[in-house]
């Protein structure tokens, strides 16, 4: 039996009776047939499914974004965001993924040749909870573009999410069991996996979630080789250089951290600041932080919302207190706050360095870490002294300067005088322990195709 609860009262939403070993293999038998199925579509027919997938999102938007804002706790205006996003995604695939998939001529004398990008089966994707539409729909659109079967095993906390995702495909018009979502007990989640990954019904897996998640994923992926495609933790820096427009910036950072009540891989985290406008920029941010409204995610006022977990509440606590304990200083926030659900108070340490939690590790929720840079160089040691790889951003009166610093700061994604974020013209994906593979535009609808040379003599 698995129960999702509403993080912003602490109470049951639902139950829901785990899969039996018999029923998920049936699944399986199910999702791979209607794969198979689908793989022999043309590519015009599935993008025009696509189209109507957007429809589908669009007029499902309301009950779509209470859902999410029930299971997690997201604020019901970004929950409302999240399914707008999710419908311009299946738009752009809709009308781009033709040409993405189009075979390629290769000039070789005396022959003809061509590369094509051709499905490869049933793809298992295990999901996160932060963005419980949004994720999902950023791999399974491309996947299901491209030829593909998608098998999803979502968090558990958001399984009322990942049945309404399989009932929106069906109400697209997609195959019946072209989307399909796995419920298992959490101990048995491991195991389950491990054998699904094995199967050689499974073409492909995705993983979106921890580092120890994406060991397990990639490590079993590995030894039956197969492909993978890891979207883990990040720990992204906002560096501000002494030419920027302080004013900005720090808005730009209230934003880049408190989105989604801080619980995103790519919220900016780090936030490191050159020497000269140190204190105007902590002040502004600091201030901005303070004027955040913490309420319930049905308020349309409310901007921060609660944690998804309670447990993931006393992680961020015992991150900030042990943070102030080596010797980073309490800005605001810092604590829980009394009463139902699972709420934190937005927060800014200042003084942090590389040894304290708020800097080494991934923060998830409504922390930030600020560290002062003695100049533009020692802003880039700081911004690189991590072990992940995923966004970021640089503020700065001379956007050139911005690009070459950037160069000397290994991530998946660079934005100048902007907020990281993901966009279905772009890809998506990490570097070093934020995983590999990419998400999103070309690369991402290709990602999971089979790469096919043909060459014709005669």
């Amino acid at each position: 039996m698995i129960t999702t609860i509403d993080p912003a009262t602490g109470k049951t939403l639902a139950t829901y009776d785990a899969m039996t070993p018999a029923e998920l293999e049936q699944v399986v038998v199910q999702a791979a047939a209607a794969a198979a199925s689908w793989g022999r579509v043309p590519v015009g027919e599935r993008l025009a499914a696509l189209t109507r997938l957007a429809a589908e999102l669009r007029g499902s938007k309301d009950a779509l974004a209470a859902l999410l804002t029930a299971e997690m706790g997201k604020p019901i205006r970004e929950a409302e965001g999240e399914v707008d996003k999710s419908a311009v995604t299946a738009e752009y695939y809709a009308a781009e993924g033709g040409a993405i998939l189009a075979d390629e001529p290769v000039t070789v004398d005396g022959v003809r040749a061509w590369v094509s990008y051709e499905p490869i089966g049933l793809v298992l994707a295990v999901m996160p909870w932060n963005f419980p539409l949004w994720q999902v729909m950023r791999f399974a659109v491309p996947t299901i573009a491209a030829g593909n079967g998608v098998l999803l095993k979502h968090s558990p906390n958001v399984t009322g999410s990942a049945l309404a995702i399989e009932r929106l495909f069906r109400a697209a018009g997609f195959p019946q069991h072209l989307v399909r979502a796995l419920v298992v007990d959490e101990p048995d989640v491991p195991a389950t996996i491990e054998a699904l990954i094995a199967d050689d019904r499974i073409a492909a897996v995705t993983l979106t979630g921890s580092n120890r998640a994406g060991s397990a994923v990639g490590a079993a992926a590995g030894r039956v080789s197969k492909r993978s495609v890891l979207e883990l933790g990040g720990s992204d820096a906002f560096v501000v250089l002494a030419d920027a427009d302080v004013e900005a910036a720090a808005a730009a950072a209230v934003r880049a951290r408190f989105t989604n009540s801080g619980q995103s891989c790519v919220c900016a985290k780090r936030f490191i600041v050159e020497d000269a406008l140190a204190d105007e920029f902590v002040d502004r941010f600091v201030q901005g932080v303070r004027e955040l409204v913490v309420g319930h995610p049905t308020d349309r006022g409310t901007a921060v919302g609660p944690l998804a977990r309670d447990d993931l509440r006393a992680a961020l606590k015992r991150q900030v207190d042990e943070s102030v304990a080596a010797g980073a200083e309490l800005a605001t926030g810092g604590a829980s706050i009394g009463g139902p659900g699972y709420f934190f108070e937005p927060t800014v340490l200042t003084g942090t360095a590389p040894g304290m939690p708020v800097f080494d590790e991934e923060t998830f929720g409504p922390v930030a870490a600020v560290a002062v840079a003695r100049d533009a160089d020692h802003a880039a040691e700081l911004a690189g002294a991590t072990q992940y790889g995923l966004g970021l951003s640089i503020w700065t009166g001379d956007p050139a300067r911005g690009v070459g610093l950037a160069r000397r700061i290994t991530s998946g994604a660079a934005f100048v005088n902007a907020v990281v974020a993901s966009d279905p013209r772009v890809p998506f994906g990490g570097t070093k322990r934020s995983g590999y593979g990419r998400e999103l535009a070309g690369h991402g609808l290709r990602e999971f195709t089979n790469i096919r040379t043909y060459w014709v003599a005669g």
